[in-house]
Parts: structure tokens; sequence; C-alpha cells
């Protein structure tokens, strides 16, 4: 899939510079971005939805007591 975006003169310097200097293509460099920025939405979603359940049970166990848990 094809898309465009618009950009300042600037904000257009700057992803080209951005893109020279990491040897990729501008495109590249807006497709790296977008899909970092998922993940990041996505972990950060992650962690809030663990962050709700240990509230809910704050006991934590350390690694020899999993350890001890799974007979290893």
């Amino acid at each position: 899939m094809a898309f465009s975006i618009r950009l300042s003169d600037e904000e257009k310097h700057l992803a080209e510079s951005y893109a020279k200097l990491h040897s990729m293509s501008v495109g590249e460099a807006f497709k790296r971005a977008l899909f970092e920025k998922i993940e990041d939405e996505y972990d950060i979603a992650i962690a809030n939805e663990a962050y709700r359940e240990y509230l809910k049970d704050p006991k934590t166990y350390s690694h020899e007591e999993v350890g001890e848990m799974l007979g290893l």
C-alpha cells in the first residue's frame, strides 16, 4: 500500500536527514517509526493491564519460589 503525507519544508529536510544518517529511504524511516510507535503503545497497554492485575493481588514470588513451584 502506498500513501502520501504533507510535510513542511523543515519537516521534509529533517526526515531526509534522518533517513540519510541511518542509510535508509524516507519511506523506510517512516515505516519503522510507525511500527515502533505501534509496538510501544502495545507494550504500554500490556504493562498497564499487568499492573491492574497486580493491584488486585499484589503477591509476588522470587525466582527460587517459582522454580520450586514448577519443580525445577
